[in-house]
């Protein structure tokens, strides 16, 4: 089967060595520019144009592709869904990645085109398309030395440098969001390795459901922090922040005008209110990968630091 990977960030390229190590299937990149790294590694780069008027080229160019995996978003996306359909291509995965869409505002400052391209997929499902999201819940990386961008992940979001998201391991600093019933706000999470070997093996299932869920692991906030703490051997020092505690740092970062704070004051709200959690991870239960839990994953990624 020849499966497309639209994008060359750090999620990607997790995808294709998934693919590329486990599966025989043959895989493509498809890449605004040229990426000699990862020819390097034997994979076909294709240089795309997702601009409206290389929508023909773009078609021509998944003739033969019968699945999509995309890691772009905003009108780029909409672009290579529209293409992939014209192409006749069989299933499409959107660049989901985080947690379930239900849980996601109509007016989400977080989108970037994702309600769009849900919305394309659903219409094209109607034509013959398949489609599903990969659900992961938070990444791993984003607890990593220098965050996800360290691992090119995220490179657009304005929010993955180490510290942007519950934590700063580096200077032992947490904020932890509470929810509206005192608690502290519980988060799935899984890895992006792990997150390649769920999305390579799940090419092949037989039907794609609308959304396939993935998890390595589930703590609350608190837990989340206690294991860092253990992993550096220290405390960190926390912040706790209620509802009303949010809404007061966000207004005040609008009124800096200060959008990366913003987005960090906006995601720990999201997380607060359960958006990056979910039960069933049903994806686990249908493929044979058994993902590495986060304490693990933490103690590796920090332990020569």
């Amino acid at each position: 089967m020849r499966v497309a990977i639209a994008g060359s960030n750090g999620l990607a390229c997790s995808i294709a060595d998934a693919i590329t190590t486990n599966t025989y299937h043959q895989i493509i990149i498809l890449s605004r520019a040229p990426k000699p790294q990862l020819s390097a590694r034997g994979w076909q780069v294709v240089v795309v144009n997702y601009d409206e008027y290389h929508r023909q080229e773009l078609a021509f160019k998944l003739a033969g592709v019968s699945v999509v995996l995309s890691v772009i978003s905003g009108p780029a996306q909409i672009a290579l869904i529209d293409a992939a359909a014209q192409a006749g291509v069989r299933r499409f995965a959107p660049a989901e990645f985080e947690g379930p869409a239900a849980l996601r505002p109509q007016q989400d400052a977080l989108d970037r085109g994702k309600w769009a391209a849900l919305e394309r997929l659903q219409y094209y499902q109607t034509r013959g398309m398949q489609y599903t999201s990969f659900v992961c819940g938070i990444l791993y990386e984003r607890f990593a030395p220098g965050g996800m961008y360290a691992s090119r992940i995220g490179l657009r979001s304005g929010i993955g440098a180490e510290g942007d998201y519950l934590m700063n391991i580096t200077q032992k600093k947490a904020q932890l969001p509470f929810g509206t019933n005192g608690q502290p706000a519980i988060v799935s999470l899984t890895s992006a390795e792990d997150v390649g070997k769920f999305v390579a093996a799940a090419i092949s299932l037989p039907q794609w459901p609308p959304e396939l869920r993935m998890r390595g692991d589930r703590m609350n906030v608190s837990s989340l922090v206690q294991v860092a703490e253990m992993v550096r051997g220290a405390g960190f020092e926390k912040a706790q922040y209620n509802t009303q505690g949010m809404q007061s740092a966000l207004q005040h970062a609008r009124s800096a005008q200060n959008i990366q704070q913003q987005l960090r004051v906006i995601t720990l709200m999201a997380t607060a209110s359960g958006r990056f959690d979910f039960a069933s991870p049903n994806l686990n239960a249908l493929v044979a990968v058994t993902p590495t839990r986060f304490q693990a994953w933490l103690q590796e990624a920090w332990k020569d630091r």
